[in-house]
C-alpha cells in the first residue's frame, strides 16, 4: 500500500513534547478509568438483557421450533426457540464507549511516549526529523 508523496514538515520539538505530555496524561486517565468503565458496561449489558428476554417473552407467541431441556438433578428447565421478526423493536446493545487497552500494551504505550519525551527533552535541535516523527507519530 502506498502513502503518495512524501511530506516534508518541520515541527518544532517543544509542540511534539508538549503533544507527547498531554497524550500520556490521557493514556494514564483513561487506563486509570477502565474499571469504572467497564463495570457501567456490564451493568448496561445486564439490562439489556433482561430487555432482550421481556421482548421474546412477548413475542413468544410468534416463536418457532421449540427446545426444551430438563435437568432433574438440578430441577432446571432450559426453554430455547426461534423468532422471526424484523429488527425495528429489537432492544439496542449498547456499546463500549471506551477503548479497551490491555496492561502489556498500556505499559508499552506509557514507556515508549515517556522515552520519547525524554530524548526528545535532551536534544538541541529545535525541529523534529522526519524519522523521529515517524516513530512517534501513533501517539500524537
Amino acid at each position: 500500500m502506498s502513502r503518495g508523496k512524501a511530506i516534508n514538515v518541520k515541527i518544532a520539538t517543544t509542540k511534539v513534547i508538549k503533544a507527547l505530555e498531554t497524550k500520556l496524561v490521557e493514556v494514564k486517565a483513561n487506563y486509570a478509568k477502565k474499571d469504572a468503565n467497564e463495570a457501567k458496561y456490564r451493568k448496561a449489558v445486564e439490562k439489556w438483557q433482561k430487555e432482550v428476554g421481556k421482548w421474546a417473552v412477548g413475542k413468544i407467541a410468534d416463536a418457532q421450533n421449540f427446545r426444551t431441556n430438563y435437568r432433574s438433578w438440578n430441577n432446571t428447565l432450559n426453554v430455547d426457540f426461534d423468532l422471526i421478526t424484523d429488527k425495528s423493536d429489537f432492544p439496542a446493545e449498547p456499546e463500549k464507549e471506551y477503548e479497551e487497552i490491555h496492561a502489556h500494551t498500556y505499559r508499552e504505550m506509557v514507556e515508549e511516549i515517556e522515552n520519547a519525551i525524554r530524548i526528545l527533552k535532551m536534544t538541541d535541535e529545535e525541529v523534529v526529523s522526519t524519522s523521529t516523527y515517524n516513530a512517534i507519530e501513533r501517539y500524537l
